[in-house]
C-alpha cells in the first residue's frame, strides 16, 4: 500500500518562503531609504569643510533671492514713483541703490611677527597680539560712520543696518560668507573728516599701538571715486521706540503743583 505525503509539509514550506520574501523586501526597503537620505545629507567632522558647504548654500540662497529682490523692486518703483530713496534708504523698494564718490579705504592684516615670537620653551607667546580682532574691525567703522560716511563696504559687501562683523580666530564672518585677512573697510564721505575721526577713536589708537609693538598692518588710503554696487535690503525699514506722551491732566497737575509749595513751605 503506498504511503501519502502529508499535506501540512508543503504548507510550511509555501509559508516560509512568503516570510523570507517578505523579510528582503522590507530590508530592501531600508536599504533604499538609507541611500536616498545619505544623498542629501552631509556628513563631516571637518568644520572648515561644514563651513565651506554652508557658504556655498548662502550664496546659492543669495542669488534666489537677489533675483526676486530684484522683481519686486521693479514692482515697487512703479508703485511708488514718486517716493525718494537714498544711499542707506531703500525706501519703497527692497534694493539699496548704487552709490559712489571720494572716501577713504582702511586696510587691516594679522602681523607676520608671530613665527618668530617664541618664548624659552620655543612655544608662540600670545599669539592674539598678532591677530586683527573683531574689535578691530568694529572700531574702524564706527570712527568712519562717527566721520560722516554716508555709505559702507567690508570686503566686498554693503555694510547693512542689520550687519554683523563676527571673528572666528583670524578669519572674518561676515553676512554668511568668511574671509582671510587682510581685511578692507571702505567708506564713501568726506575724506578729511573721516581721516580726523580715525585719527581721534581711541579705539583705533589702541590698535595703532599694537601696530608699532607688534607689526599688525593698519593703512588708509584716500579714494578719488569708490562705487558700491545695489544690493538687497529689508523689505521694511527698521523702526525705533519713541516716548509717549502723557495725557494731559489739568487737575491733577494743579493739585500735585499746589501740594508739592506746601511741603517745600513747610520745609523751610
Amino acid at each position: 500500500m503506498a504511503k501519502r505525503k502529508p499535506k501540512h509539509g508543503s504548507s510550511k514550506s509555501l509559508i516560509g518562503s512568503v516570510s523570507v520574501l517578505l523579510v528582503v523586501m522590507f530590508a530592501g526597503f531600508l536599504l533604499i531609504s538609507n541611500m536616498r537620505v545619505n544623498r542629501t545629507t552631509t556628513v563631516s567632522s571637518d568644520t572648515a569643510e561644514l563651513v565651506e558647504n554652508r557658504v556655498r548654500k548662502v550664496d546659492k540662497l543669495q542669488e534666489d533671492v537677489n533675483k526676486l529682490s530684484a522683481q519686486v523692486d521693479a514692482l515697487s518703483m512703479q508703485v511708488n514713483a514718486n517716493q525718494p530713496s537714498t544711499a542707506e534708504n531703500a525706501g519703497p523698494s527692497t534694493m539699496l541703490p548704487a552709490v559712489e564718490g571720494p572716501g577713504l579705504t582702511v586696510t587691516l592684516n594679522d602681523s607676520s611677527m608671530w613665527q618668530n615670537a617664541v618664548d624659552s620653551s620655543g612655544s608662540v607667546v600670545d599669539s592674539d597680539k598678532y591677530v586683527v580682532h573683531q574689535q578691530d574691525v568694529e572700531a574702524v567703522v564706527d570712527a568712519l560712520w562717527a566721520g560722516g560716511a554716508e555709505s559702507m563696504q567690508i570686503m566686498d559687501q554693503r555694510v547693512l543696518p542689520t550687519s554683523a562683523v563676527i571673528c572666528s580666530g583670524n578669519v572674518l564672518l561676515f553676512q554668511g560668507r568668511k574671509y582671510s585677512p587682510p581685511f578692507t573697510i571702505s567708506a564713501i564721505g568726506p575724506p578729511q573728516l573721516m581721516m580726523h575721526a580715525l585719527d581721534g577713536s581711541r579705539a583705533v589708537q589702541i590698535y595703532r599701538q599694537y601696530v608699532n609693538a607688534f607689526g599688525l598692518g593698519y593703512d588708509v588710503k584716500t579714494e578719488d571715486h569708490l562705487h558700491f554696487d545695489s544690493t538687497t535690503m529689508l523689505l521694511r525699514p527698521l523702526q525705533y521706540a519713541r516716548v509717549l506722551q502723557q495725557p494731559n491732566r489739568s487737575g491733577d497737575d494743579t493739585d500735585a503743583a499746589d501740594g508739592g509749595q506746601t511741603a517745600d513751605g513747610g520745609a523751610q
